[in-house]
């Protein structure tokens, strides 16, 4: 089983930057890809990046997601979300999740069903 932890949002400033955190306390060990989704009001759960854990290769779907960037520290059993140039339209809740079997790697990456593991949520507000 693997536990997460997040932290780092909050209300911001159109054009502000934000970092989010999201800490393994446990099962570090069995954390193959972690990922970042985003939950606006009303709307479906969004993907929006992922990392391989071991290795550190970065998935993305797109090129709309330039503003955003995903990291992690092995050290520290946390993965991060850099998120720049912040504008109204981010506002939702941004949620860590972490692929314990492999299910995800560099196909289905993008799925919500392919990560087995998530943390509580955390709101960031961008105001304009």
């Amino acid at each position: 089983q693997v536990q997460l932890l997040e932290s780092g949002g909050g209300l911001v400033q159109t054009g502000d930057s934000l970092k989010l955190s999201c800490v393994v306390t446990e099962g570090t060990d069995k954390t193959y890809q972690m990922a970042w989704f985003r939950q606006a009001p009303g709307k479906e759960r969004e993907f929006l990046l992922a990392i391989n854990w071991l290795s550190g290769a970065v998935y993305r779907v797109n090129s709309k997601k330039g503003r955003f960037a995903i990291s992690r520290d092995r050290a520290k059993n946390t993965g991060y979300l850099q998120m720049d140039n912040l504008t109204p339209n981010d506002t939702a809740i941004y949620y860590c999740s972490v692929d314990s079997t492999a299910n995800s790697g560099p196909y289905y990456f993008q799925w919500v069903d392919a990560y087995d593991s998530w943390g509580q949520g955390t709101q960031v507000t961008v105001s304009s």
